[in-house]
């Protein structure tokens, strides 16, 4: 990745100060020869640190090769995000105290230098996408394209963490884009920021210098501490969170203030830098960083970072400037930023092309020389135009122009890509046509008249958005602030049937099969939903203990005080392969407490839950592709029945044949998508299954 300091100063552009790092004797960086037994004092970024460059290399192919051949995440990032604060920092403060920022022109260099050549990868992205990713995978990859493109990727990416519905989505082509987009960010912002803090010293009489270092301080300790707390409590959140990754930043522009008060002796110095560079080594192998990251472990790769620049670039034969500062980890520093973009979308498509959930020795190999490839021809073919041409005709305006018109391309096969999507998501049938029978499909003597090649409904590029939208007409409960009651088919009659739909998301996804038999007969249909949380008298999920024990206390109460004519709720749960099946017993609890108050329960067998998503299988494999069938031995064992103390008042019913076959769960039934994602049944194919719930309803209600 690059930093965002101006290209004055930035390791690896070609305006760099032509003066090599390497201070001669008496010279203010460093008063003795380095190599002599002297110590030395680091530049802050004002002059070229080749051992800078070398260490984002280091960071790059750490982070390339911990995804690719690894599997882990390594804390390149965050060495990334430290020097950037590092050399904007000092950048920034010496503009200041030589009379002013630039603001507008600060920002034109920085997106200069961001934008076109993440351009370049979105481009080719979004081209490999339509050639080798499965269509299920197009709206969630089309709309990240557009939030990387304009830096908000990683709000995208925490929106959709703590989205329950967003819970399919898989590692999109341009995940990795949430780091560009938190450096940014930070890019645009920090300047604001140290423009006022100079403003409010210049009007106090304080120097600059001292009011930026009070200001970096405290919001290092506010952000640090919002990390750890966040951390905590909702990690994926916090790890896509700007606010929990703006100490890392600080924290270099704290040490690039420092740096002319450090000192180190040349022993210490080789020592602080072999450290630095074996504890960034080893801090994806250590450290969980995907599970645990930011928080305080996030210090261990900063400070790392912190050691090897503090250890600067000496020349002596066993210091880590040596190292850093030699041609191929120059080079490598330069490519640093194409790379870190390419090898993502290389390796992800890769894996999909070849149908490997890891890439191995060898294809990981090609991944990583093709992602080398690419980011030397991004590095010669864009980059280092676009910094000859500001030399030749150097502009501001010229800066945002470039940027804007990089961004152009990525737009428009954005909402090209967005428009065919749109049109494909389109189906080609209603479920219940000759050519779409679903579930109606497995009935015993059931004739098959329809068109054997018609396409399967919904489409594979909208099967992950075939949710039941059930929140259209609902209120609070009174006295229950966590409940909401919603209506799904309304009653003229108020003395009208109430049937009370229960439970987790699947229960939301079972609504149309309840629907039909209930317009029929007038009934009326309400829902109590709450994604993760089954009706019982505990949790049943992860999803969070407490708020699913207090919505379930709440919801028993209100069901108490409703006396509907029917519960429909989850009978069974965690369908998995290995015979994971149960009903838990908060669930009999739950059904004993409805029995008290006499409400009867119509308990439903659950549908199977996946490693990974059936549709993406069946786009990638192909329909009827024998790769896509689940053993149904595996998911249903045994004939289920409810267990021993269940009430007299809950009725059992067991759709398992009517979601398998006899020996297999397959992705699609009679031409239609069993399941949206890993473990939710399609609206469409629940539809199908309302002969088989109708009869039952109307067995257990009447007329």
């Amino acid at each position: 990745m690059t930093s965002t300091a101006d290209d004055r100063v930035r390791p690896g552009s070609q305006d760099h100060a032509p003066a090599p790092d390497r201070p001669t004797a008496g010279s203010p960086a460093a008063p003795g020869s380095p190599g002599q037994g002297q110590g030395r004092q680091p530049s802050d970024g004002s002059r070229f640190r080749p051992e800078i460059e070398g260490l984002r290399a280091v960071a790059s192919l750490l982070v390339v090769v911990y995804h690719v051949w690894i599997g882990r995440v390594s804390g390149g990032v965050d060495v990334f995000f430290a020097l950037t604060g590092f050399l904007a920092a000092g950048q920034l403060l010496r503009a200041a105290e030589r009379g002013g920022i630039d603001l507008f022109g600060q920002w034109g260099r920085t997106l200069r230098r961001l934008v076109p050549p993440a351009a370049v990868v979105l481009v080719g992205t979004v081209v490999a996408s339509v050639l080798f990713l499965p269509e299920s995978r197009w709206p969630q990859t089309v709309q990240e394209v557009v939030t990387s493109a304009f830096f908000v990727e990683n709000w995208q990416l925490a929106a959709d963490s703590v989205d329950y519905y967003a819970s399919h989505n898989t590692a999109s082509v341009v995940q990795h884009f949430w780091s560009l987009s938190i450096q940014g960010q930070f890019a645009l912002l920090f300047p604001v920021v140290i423009i006022v803090a100079t403003l409010a010293a210049r009007r106090a009489g304080i120097a600059a210098r001292p009011a930026v270092a009070t200001l970096l301080v405290a919001a290092t300790a506010i952000s640090l501490a919002w990390s750890v707390t966040t951390t905590a409590t909702d990690q994926t959140f916090a790890y896509f969170d700007s606010l929990t990754r703006v100490w890392e930043f600080t924290l270099g522009g704290l040490l690039a203030l420092g740096m002319s008060r450090l000192r180190l002796p040349v022993w210490a110095g080789i020592a602080a830098g072999w450290a630095g560079l074996a504890g960034l080594a080893a801090c994806g192998m250590v450290l969980d960083v995907e599970g645990g990251f930011p928080g305080y472990l996030a210090l261990w790769p900063v400070l790392c970072a912190a050691a090897v620049i503090v250890a600067g670039d000496t020349d002596h034969r066993f210091g880590t400037g040596r190292f850093l500062s030699s041609r191929p980890m120059q080079y490598l520093g330069s490519i640093s930023f194409p790379l870190y973009l390419w090898h993502w979308p290389v390796l992800t498509l890769a894996l999909v092309t070849f149908h490997r959930e890891e890439p191995g020795p060898i294809l990981g190999a090609a991944v990583i020389a093709t992602s080398l490839l690419l980011a030397a021809g991004t590095r010669h073919l864009v980059e280092d135009p676009l910094l000859r041409s500001r030399r030749r005709r150097p502009g501001t305006l010229r800066d945002h122009r470039a940027a804007v018109l990089a961004l152009v391309p990525v737009l428009v096969l954005a909402l090209a890509w967005h428009a065919v999507t749109d049109a494909r998501a389109e189906p080609s049938g209603l479920v219940g046509d000759p050519d779409h029978p679903g579930a109606a499909a497995l009935a015993p003597g059931f004739v098959d008249r329809g068109a054997r090649d018609a396409e399967a409904i919904p489409p594979a590029v909208s099967a992950y958005e075939d949710w039941v939208e059930y929140q259209s007409d609902c209120a609070g409960v009174p006295d229950r602030p966590a409940l909401e009651l919603c209506t799904y088919v309304p009653a003229p009659d108020p003395a009208a049937r109430t049937i009370v739909v229960v439970g987790d998301s699947h229960m939301g996804q079972f609504l149309p099969a309840v629907a039909p038999i209930a317009r029929e007969r007038g009934w009326r249909v309400q829902t109590l939903i709450r994604p993760g949380c089954p009706l019982s008298t505990t949790s049943e999920s992860n999803i969070g203990e407490a708020p699913c024990i207090t919505w379930n206390e709440q919801t028993l109460d209100a069901l108490g005080e409703m006396r509907p004519a029917l519960v429909v709720a989850q009978a069974t749960h965690n369908v998995r392969a290995g015979g994971t099946e149960a009903t838990p017993p908060g669930m009999v609890e739950a059904w004993g407490r409805l029995a008290a108050d006499g409400v009867p329960v119509l308990g439903i067998r659950d549908n199977p839950r996946f490693d990974s998503a059936p549709p993406s299988c069946v786009d990638t494999y192909g329909r009827g592709a024998p790769e896509c069938d689940v053993p149904r031995a595996g998911l249903y064992p045994r004939a289920s029945s409810l267990p021993a103390g269940t009430p007299s008042t809950v009725s059992f019913l067991d759709l398992s044949d009517s979601i398998c076959l006899p020996t297999t769960c397959p992705p699609e039934i009679g031409r239609v998508m069993v399941y949206l994602d890993d473990n939710h049944l399609t609206g469409t194919f629940t539809a199908s299954l309302a002969p088989v719930v109708g009869k039952r309803l109307a067995a257990l209600l009447g007329r």
